[in-house]
């Protein structure tokens, strides 16, 4: 079992507690809202990565353990929730850590299938996104990539320098790592100094 494998599967554990933590301030909210919830914020954007590149079947169709961690999340999630919003800084640090992992995982997957290397950074950016948009909108909040702070615009600086690194022969855990760390580096300061990418209409 990889040193990837292992963080994937913890990064796919903190999407679900992000997930069903989404649902506390709904009205209508269940076992089943929660857990869907969760399920959608951690495996939506491989899915749509997936369904897009035509990769079948769906990793998590292929590997019960994503399954499971799903589910530990949602349980957890249940029975310490009011502790975990005591740690919003922690669940920052892992909801950037997962969108990093999950950039370069899903740019990486997508370059191994031969597509072109600027299509590859949108799936890797669809990897690490799509699943939080498509919580959001479910929930009817505003999807993250809509508000002022930097977050899609990481994850694509992210794959581009995976890109980079790639094509210049650089060993790929190295190229993997600081591509990773890229991502996370700049969405902490943007967080730290309120960053935000420049206004479209002025």
């Amino acid at each position: 079992m990889s040193i990837q494998y292992v963080l994937e599967i913890i990064g796919t554990f903190a999407f679900a507690i992000s997930g069903a933590l989404t649902l506390k301030d709904q009205k209508y909210q269940d076992w089943f809202g929660a857990s869907f919830t969760a399920f959608i914020s951690s495996i939506g954007g491989g899915t749509l990565r997936d369904i897009l590149l035509d990769s079948y079947p769906l990793v998590w169709i292929t590997d019960i353990a994503i399954i499971y961690a799903i589910g530990a999340g949602i349980l957890v999630t249940f029975v310490f929730y009011r502790f975990l919003l005591r740690l919003r800084k922690t669940l920052f640090l892992f909801d950037t850590c997962g969108i990093a992992l999950f950039t370069i995982v899903g740019t990486e997957k997508a370059l191994n299938l031969g597509v072109r290397p600027e299509i590859a950074a949108i799936m890797g950016i669809f990897s690490a996104i799509m699943g939080g948009v498509i919580r959001d909108t479910m929930t009817n909040e505003i999807p993250i990539i809509y508000r002022k702070e930097v977050y899609a615009t990481a994850c694509l600086a992210g794959a581009c320098c995976y890109l980079v690194l790639d094509h210049f022969g650089v060993e790929r855990n190295t190229a993997f790592i600081s591509a990773s760390a890229l991502i996370i580096v700049i969405r902490i300061l943007a967080v730290r100094y309120e960053w935000s990418v420049p206004r479209f209409f002025r």
